[in-house]
């Protein structure tokens, strides 16, 4: 076993979708900088040319709407020769239950679950008749720890753990690995509106074991961890990149 080359992508062409942005930019560079030829996907297609113009020649962008099922078909059909697949697309709407509109609900969980449903539908055959390959899709904390105003965000980020566990099961005979990363807090563009609240953001950064928030590139590892050959018996899987958030309650530090 050559351990040197674990990490090592050697040219394999891996589709990030959401590589615009936040995660999926961050992921975009990290996967470039391991010899991967990165095809940059978004809605935004000026976004993921711009990410694509930061990897060089190999990397290649396209415009991709993941709530338009046609076109998540002819992107597995066009791009069925890659290795992994990473989607990073998600949205929230911070509310009440009593004050959710169906239509926010509707929206929240077609971008976050139907999105993401399609994307494994589409692109997990196509890898199993390649031999095997990765999906790597973004959760949450909020799959398993909540607070008010998380109902429909959480709901799909639990929902996409077992949706990615089942799909493990049901491909894994054809060496698909279908993992997640569950991120705590990241600076993205998502979390733009706790950012601007001083006290909110300070809060969430105490919560965590390393009393910050975390930066998009640190779930770059994580991604590509997942998306190599050194997580080749890795599947069903929930990585948590969480500052250690889920792993301590944070209400009170006892006194020595």
């Amino acid at each position: 076993m050559d351990y040197s080359q674990l990490f090592q992508f050697s040219s394999r062409r891996v589709l990030v979708i959401g590589a615009g942005s936040g995660i999926g930019r961050e992921a975009a560079l990290a996967l470039n900088a391991h010899n991967a030829q990165v095809i940059c996907a978004d809605l935004n297609e000026e976004a993921a040319q711009e990410t694509a113009s930061m990897l060089g020649d190999t990397a290649t962008a396209i415009k991709l709407n993941v709530l338009d099922q046609e076109a998540v078909q002819a992107a597995a059909e066009k791009y069925q020769d890659i290795s992994a697949l990473v989607f990073t697309a998600a949205m929230n709407v911070r509310k009440r239950i009593v004050d959710y509109t169906m239509d926010e609900f509707d929206k929240v969980v077609n971008l976050n679950l139907r999105a993401s449903f399609s994307l494994i539908q589409a692109f997990a055959p196509r890898l199993a008749a390649n031999g095997g390959g990765s999906i790597i899709g973004v959760a949450s904390i909020r799959a398993s720890v909540v607070e008010p105003g998380q109902s429909v965000y959480a709901a799909t980020k639990a929902a996409l753990v077992q949706l990615v566990r089942t799909a493990a099961a049901e491909f894994g005979e054809h060496a698909v690995r279908v993992n997640v990363i569950a991120p705590g807090v990241v600076e993205t563009p998502l979390t733009a509106q706790i950012k601007a609240n001083e006290e909110w953001y300070n809060a969430y950064a105490n919560k965590s074991a390393l009393g910050r928030w975390a930066r998009p590139e640190e779930m770059a590892g994580a991604i590509v961890y997942l998306a190599s050959d050194a997580s080749s018996f890795v599947t069903g899987s929930v990585l948590s990149v969480d500052g250690g958030w889920t792993a301590i309650d944070g209400r009170f530090t006892p006194p020595n």
